[in-house]
């Protein structure tokens, strides 16, 4: 049974950090409701001064400078709305998980999979090493709740 007690173990380490996730999600996605392109903008060249000032060609100072300037209004709301209910949408299943609800397996499962399967899009329409970390990590999670499930419906039919 050592096994069921490491697979608990990971599960539990892997749905806590989500929920810490989730919760940094719901607070990005309401300061996004906050946030106006030019201060957006503002806070780019803040914080990317400094490095282009010493190598002007910097990668990623100037991808950030980047998505700044394309940062719109209509973004701005997708992103927000987009935060928020991710966020809350998994908080909400990272509660259930915790609580040992049953239907939350699977509800987690799917929900899950559709953000991977959005952040797959992602990956390659945008080339993002961070959505790939993401994803990899969420991949892992949605191992270990599925490990977890199944050790949850062998005891339950015990």
């Amino acid at each position: 049974m050592e096994t069921e007690k490491n697979i608990y173990e990971y599960f539990r380490i892997g749905i806590l950090l989500k929920g810490a996730v989730s919760i940094l999600e719901i607070i990005a996605g309401a300061l996004m409701l906050f946030a106006r392109p030019t201060l957006v903008n503002q806070l780019a060249m803040f914080f990317t001064r400094g490095e282009l000032m010493e190598e002007p060609n910097d990668f990623i100072a100037n991808q950030i400078l980047h998505l700044a300037h394309s940062f719109s209004t209509s973004l701005e709301i997708f992103l927000a709305f987009y935060l928020l209910s991710r966020g809350v949408i998994k908080l909400f299943l990272i509660v259930a998980l915790l609580r040992n609800k049953l239907w939350a397996y699977p509800a987690s499962l799917v929900v899950l999979g559709l953000f991977v399967l959005y952040q797959i899009y992602q990956i390659v329409t945008l080339h993002s090493i961070l959505v790939v970390a993401i994803t990899a990590f969420d991949l892992v999670v949605l191992y270990f709740i599925y490990r977890e499930y199944a050790v949850v419906r062998k005891r339950e039919s015990a």
